[in-house]
């Protein structure tokens, strides 16, 4: 698998960009970024959008993408997510006032965008990718997502503090090449990390520790808030026995 990193902070300024990674160029986790960070032409190539949540800095872009791919005819897009995710984005975003109903409107092949409501820890084939939901802990519901191809799975926290059900199954997922990771305050803004569902570096330790062989994991973070992006990578740096990387806008790593 090759991931492309469109956007991978936890804000936004000219130089900061929020959660959207694609995975070989056709399968998009979270929206943060997907217009802002994707050609035209990459724009009308994903097939599906996986949302881990329906907060704004993750779904913002589904709104551009969508109008986007219908004025040049795109197949429809397929937005996968749990219920509740659906749920919200039909409502509260695509509900003909905040935006408009993009189910309803036609490209020139169907629909603009197609819903895709999966289950919690029911692994569901999304193409030629296997794709497990998993519940983290945020404010809303939110979900992980576990990518799997025969060659290797990725994982991808969504917004989280401390959490558990997630490493048992990090812990079960066989040829797990990397990790995107959340963590989004300094240790010392830790009371707001935790009312907001979020990381620090220690929480972020602790939980990366829950993991079989901790060491040998490639964890990316993502989210970091902009205001605080230095002092969390200084934070980060210091941890040890972990294997820690922060991306950049138009990274590309090969799974």
């Amino acid at each position: 698998m090759e991931l492309f990193v469109a956007g991978c902070h936890g804000g936004e300024t000219p130089k900061h960009r929020t959660s959207a990674f694609v995975v070989d160029g056709r399968i998009a986790i979270d929206a943060g970024a997907l217009t802002s960070g994707l050609s035209l032409k990459a724009q009308c190539a994903l097939d599906a959008v996986l949302v881990s949540h329906a907060h704004m800095d993750h779904v913002r872009d589904l709104a551009t993408i969508a109008d986007n791919r219908t004025q040049l005819g795109a197949k429809p897009l397929e937005i996968v997510g749990i219920g509740h995710t659906i749920d919200a984005l039909r409502k509260h975003f695509f509900n003909g006032l905040l935006w408009p109903d993009f189910t309803r409107i036609p490209t020139a092949k169907a629909p603009a965008v197609r819903y895709h409501v999966i289950d919690a820890l029911a692994p569901t084939k999304i193409g030629k990718y296997r794709v497990t939901a998993v519940p983290v802990t945020h404010t809303i519901d939110c979900v992980a997502f576990i990518v799997e191809t025969p060659s290797g799975a990725l994982a991808y926290s969504g917004d989280t503090g401390p959490t558990d059900l997630l490493w048992e199954r990090l812990n079960e997922t066989k040829k797990l090449r990397l990790l995107l990771m959340e963590v989004s305050f300094p240790d010392d803004e830790q009371r707001l990390a935790t009312v907001s569902g979020h990381h620090t570096p220690k929480t972020l330790a602790e939980d990366l520790r829950k993991y079989k062989n901790p060491s040998s994991l490639d964890v990316l973070l993502y989210h970091m808030k902009p205001t605080h992006e230095r002092q969390v990578e200084r934070e980060c740096a210091r941890l040890r026995g972990l294997n820690l990387s922060v991306p950049r806008l138009g990274d590309i790593y090969k799974v």
